[in-house]
């Protein structure tokens, strides 16, 4: 017995709801009637409870699969090219949402104090890896989510992180050379694990209780900086390589640091008012294979998965709805987030003409999408 939705026609109902910047099953539900889905899925649109029933049975490892062959279509094409011979992606882990009120058996858990009482907070995280390619020649990078892990009660992000890296190492074994991390990352298993698989690490550096934070603050006062620039703020930078202050990483390490100098303009005052940022970075990676201002631009790039990936999925695309309350489907719905992502990013970097793209943003291309869909329903759907 055939079923009377097809699992293909769910999941290209939902790719053109992010792409539409819809934020629910509902929004979607109510433009069921435009004629863009005729041609688009060959099948009358499906309801709202279907699409959440679909996607609480889905099997996550197709999707991983679809995400893998739009990677292995523009890495064929040359669209994701090394940033000076090196490979570079980035980890972090992120919060979808919380509630006190509903649960299901994939949330973690935390106590929050409160004045009246102590109260339970269920809660999802996840541990996203984000590939950041260089710029083809005349066009921007195209920066593509890989994959997430949930985070699983009574673990912490780490061994989540290690379990995603696992997986994507096995099916992306040379889509990266490097991995890019926040200090929270700054433990031997990780980079022992990055190590053994041959890949290296750069991380934040920030515990001051570790001997190596210690060692390297007393070599900073004797060790005299070179003079550099990132994005035209003038910096003092250290490198300091081969140190054996962390003896539970399996290879000595190498710490840099970047005091950078920037001024920034008081909007009561009108007065540019003088700051500094400082920085430090741990790393595998030795001198000889990537240098002193390179590095450092690696440790800035860890930013890229909170501007370009969570903000803009949470800001622009709505991808922090818990659109069914399961976790198979809350699983499932941000894959198919990050497949709509990569598709909508790739084809706005490579397929528009550059005259096309001249002065509109990726919000006029999504508001676009909207319009067809809202401009094709008859008179009598249309919602307010």
């Amino acid at each position: 017995m055939q079923p009377r939705v097809s699992t293909v026609s769910v999941l290209k109902s939902t790719t053109v709801l992010f792409w539409a910047r819809m934020g629910s099953l509902n929004a979607l539900e109510l433009v069921a009637g435009a004629r863009f889905w005729k041609s688009w899925l060959e099948e009358p649109a499906c309801s709202a409870d279907t699409v959440g029933r679909v996607y609480a049975l889905l099997d996550a490892g197709g999707l991983r699969q679809g995400i893998h062959h739009v990677y292995a279509r523009l890495k064929r094409n040359k669209a994701l090219p090394d940033i000076q011979g090196i490979a570079v992606a980035v980890i972090d882990g992120h919060e979808s949402h919380a509630s006190y009120l509903r649960h299901c058996p994939g949330c973690l858990q935390r106590t929050i104090h409160f004045e009246t009482g102590d109260r339970t907070q269920f809660y999802h995280r996840q541990v996203t890896l984000m590939l950041l390619p260089g710029a083809p020649p005349g066009r921007e990078a195209v920066r593509l989510l890989l994959d997430h892990e949930p985070q699983r009660p009574g673990e912490d992000e780490i061994a989540a992180a290690l379990r995603l890296l696992d997986r994507t190492i096995s099916a992306y074994p040379r889509a990266f050379d490097l991995v890019l991390a926040d200090a929270l990352y700054g433990c031997a298993p990780f980079f022992n694990f990055l190590l053994v698989h041959g890949k290296h690490a750069l991380v934040v550096l920030k515990d001051e209780r570790r001997n190596l934070y210690q060692d390297v603050e007393g070599l900073f006062e004797s060790v005299p900086p070179k003079q550099g620039h990132y994005r035209n703020r003038p910096c003092s930078w250290w490198d300091l390589p081969d140190l054996l202050s962390w003896p539970q990483v399996n290879v000595p390490v190498r710490v840099l640091r970047s005091l950078e100098t920037y001024s920034v303009r008081r909007q009561l005052t009108q007065q540019d008012a003088p700051q500094t940022s400082d920085w430090i970075w741990v790393t595998t990676l030795s001198a000889t294979q990537v240098p002193t201002q390179r590095a450092i631009s690696f440790g800035h790039q860890r930013w890229d998965i909170e501007n370009h990936g969570f903000n803009e999925l949470v800001n622009g695309w709505h991808a922090d709805h818990i659109f069914k309350h399961d976790p198979n489907a809350i699983e499932c719905f941000l894959l198919i987030a990050f497949l709509a992502y990569n598709l909508f990013h790739a084809f706005l970097a490579l397929n528009l003409k550059p005259q096309a793209r001249k002065g509109k943003t990726q919000v006029f291309w999504a508001k676009l999408i909207a319009a067809e869909l809202y401009g094709e329903l008859p008179t009598g759907r249309i919602p307010p």
